[in-house]
């Protein structure tokens, strides 16, 4: 399995498990999610990794890690159905406690389920064929953002941030993926921050991004 994925997806949970429960009615960096709405999302896609894994797929590959994701430039209002229906799903956990089990149980299968899996394996999601490989570089991305978004707005003592190695793959796939280059000015956190519009530029950071800048955010689905 990428050792990117494990990194980025271990460091995911342990940093769930050491959140207070009240840490879970605040916000997220998700817009209109709060952390538990996220914490619920990962369980989805846990749960995806987990499904996609067990969907053998008999034809040539159709995209790769980078060519996964899709790119947009309106970023999201928290109004789509599937996001409602994310956050009336967390609701109904009420126990902070009852999302974390659910996460640590499914979440370690999907580990597990990962580092089994072999990379040259072709696999089936959203009616497209990745090798397993790609299919899980592919969630470094999706982890390291969520990791971020997760710490977004937590006060005093949030857990860790991501692995820094996890930090700049994804990164690198992030300008795979748009087919851009962030400038060495911007750490990777605040590119992947600032390109993926979930905050701002500062001044500087947008001096360094130079024309970039107006072509800002890239909404990666």
């Amino acid at each position: 399995m990428d050792d990117s994925f494990s990194a980025s997806w271990s460091a995911l949970p342990a940093a769930v498990a050491g959140l207070a429960d009240d840490d879970f009615g605040r916000p997220s960096g998700c817009v209109g999610w709060l952390v538990r709405d996220l914490v619920c999302h990962l369980v989805i896609d846990a749960q995806d990794v987990l499904i996609t894994l067990a969907t053998p797929a008999g034809t040539a590959p159709t995209r790769d890690a980078a060519t996964y994701w899709t790119v947009g430039h309106t970023p999201p209002t928290g109004d789509d159905p599937l996001d409602a229906l994310t956050v009336r799903l967390a609701a109904a956990y009420q126990d902070p406690a009852l999302l974390r089990f659910h996460l640590d149980d499914v979440g370690s299968a999907a580990g597990r389920a990962a580092r089994l899996a072999d990379p040259a394996a072709r696999v089936g999601t959203q009616g497209e064929v990745l090798t397993a490989g790609d299919y899980l570089s592919a969630y470094v991305l999706e982890w390291t953002l969520h990791h971020l978004d997760l710490t977004a707005h937590l006060p005093d003592a949030p857990p860790p941030p991501p692995p820094p190695e996890t930090l700049a793959e994804a990164r690198a796939l992030l300008e795979r993926v748009t087919g851009e280059h962030f400038p060495a000015a911007l750490s990777d956190p605040d590119a992947l921050l600032v390109a993926t519009g979930r905050r701002a530029p500062t001044p500087a950071e947008r001096t360094a991004l130079g024309p970039l800048a107006a072509r800002l955010p890239f909404v990666i689905g």
